[in-house]
């Protein structure tokens, strides 16, 4: 894993633990106070949300840069190769689903949650990994099979769709990151206020 990446997920970890441990005394404290399986389950949100979107960031950007040297020679084509475009932006909205599922077992939408056992803060950030990383992963590589879609593209128009079936083919992985973040979180048994 990237250097930049780990330092910024452990920055983000000791952020999050030490605004639970030195939150102040008493009710004002808040739910956070020496609430770590709470800390650890929102961490787990947050890296399903941010790895995916990351993922997602890198792979509209490989793929854009491939249809924007196409658009330079034929601006007719934008229309057929913003789907290629678009295609790796789906992890990220993958993630989001993830990270929301999350924060909808903490109930924080709806009734709140007093307390987590850290085990099960434990279970929730384990159990965002699958989308999160699935997001990152597949993002990446999808953005590089639909680069090749827009180079093929060029070349022969109208096998276009072809391209798109073969970077459908790698997103089959990351919604299979995010059925499996979906069945552990329903696993999951959190105590209700």
């Amino acid at each position: 894993m990237n250097k930049k990446i780990l330092v910024t997920l452990t920055l983000i970890m000791l952020v999050c633990f030490s605004s639970a441990a030195f939150a102040g005394d008493g009710a004002q404290a808040g739910v956070f106070m020496g609430d770590y399986g709470i800390v650890l389950a929102i961490f787990g949100a947050a890296i399903a949300v941010f790895l995916a979107g990351f993922g997602s960031c890198i792979g509209i950007g490989i793929a854009g840069q491939a249809a924007n040297g196409l658009l330079g020679e034929d601006p007719e084509r934008f229309g057929q190769l913003l789907v290629f475009v678009a295609l790796p932006g789906t992890q990220g909205i993958y993630g989001f689903i993830g990270g929301f599922m999350v924060i909808l077992k903490l109930g924080f939408l709806g009734t709140a949650v007093t307390h987590i056992p850290i085990e099960q803060g434990w279970q929730i950030l384990f159990a965002s990994i699958p989308v999160g990383l699935g997001g990152l992963v597949s993002a990446i590589h999808q953005g590089k099979v639909c680069a090749a879609g827009v180079a093929m593209s060029a070349k022969q128009p109208e096998a276009a769709m072809k391209g798109v079936i073969y970077a459908a083919m790698v997103e089959t992985y990351s919604i299979f990151g995010l059925l499996a973040t979906i069945m552990l979180l329903m696993g999951i048994n959190v105590p209700s206020a």
